[in-house]
């Protein structure tokens, strides 16, 4: 067996682990998944092999190798403004819905990978400030949150290369809202970026401590969990919204797990949730 590759026996651990520790549930026959996301860690650690890196992590032996793992096994790049329906809707639509109630709202982007959905919340409340003179009092609170703690540094400097930036990204918001970076990438301009609060959060633990929320961005998270997680999830964003307080999941996911808590309104194009009285 290749050093690489990953035993049945220590598949099978590693699933039960991921679980545990951040509700990740891997399918069946997911080893390849497992080798490539650990690959790099076998040389950074020193490692002989996939299955002794395994062994080590599950035992807990090493906090700053688990973290690294977990890192592997959640990061997943993301678009800007990715499916663009709920960023017109906010800019559009719940955005002076919203500003007539009050004028500061809070939302959170939860599992926010590596930033372009937080990020594209904040220019979608500039570019409605920008075309609502009127609106220039509203402020937003923007928290977002992830459980790589990696990530969440590299979100913070919000640099990007190119192949991110190609990723939904128009000429024309890489041009207001970028600068050059030290690096040679782009990085997201000062005024964009204070918009942004970082924080690290394991969608599994408690989120009393985040506040009450006006508008939640869940997306393209759920899928990763079991049907009693998601609806744990669920609740618990539920608790965390205002009244009438609005969810978007990401295409392929529903609020079924907990359809109780929340109503469905579709538009055209795309749906929102909104929390029941």
């Amino acid at each position: 067996m290749n050093s690489k590759d990953v035993s049945p026996e220590s598949y099978l651990k590693f699933r039960q682990f991921l679980e545990q520790q951040c509700g990740i549930v891997l399918g069946e026959n997911k080893q390849y998944l497992v080798r490539s996301r650990l690959a790099s860690l076998l040389y950074k650690f020193n490692y002989p092999s996939t299955d002794a890196l395994i062994d080590v992590v599950v035992k807990g032996y090493d906090r700053t190798l688990l973290q690294s793992v977990i890192d592997a096994m959640t990061t997943n790049e993301t678009l800007w403004f990715r499916d663009s329906y709920p960023f017109d809707l906010l800019i559009k639509d719940l955005l002076p819905k919203l500003a007539e109630k009050s004028q500061r709202i809070r939302i959170w982007s939860a599992a926010c990978s590596s930033g372009q959905e937080p990020y594209s919340i904040a220019m979608s409340l500039l570019e409605y400030q920008r075309n609502n003179p009127g609106a220039g009092s509203l402020s937003a609170e923007i928290l977002a949150t992830d459980l790589s703690s990696n990530m969440l540094r590299k979100c913070e400097e919000g640099a990007y290369d190119e192949l991110s930036l190609a990723r939904g990204l128009s000429a024309e918001r890489r041009q207001r809202y970028f600068q050059q970076h030290a690096s040679g990438m782009l990085q997201v301009k000062p005024e964009v970026r204070r918009m942004v609060s970082f924080r690290s959060l394991n969608l599994l633990h408690s989120y009393s401590s985040l506040g009450k929320f006006d508008i939640v961005f869940c997306r393209n998270v759920l899928i990763y969990f079991s049907t009693e997680l998601k609806q744990k999830i669920l609740q618990q964003v539920a608790a965390q919204l205002n009244p009438g307080g609005i969810l978007f999941l990401g295409a392929s996911e529903s609020v079924a797990a907990a359809a109780d808590c929340y109503r469905m309104v579709k538009c055209n194009p795309g749906l929102y949730y909104t929390k029941k009285d």
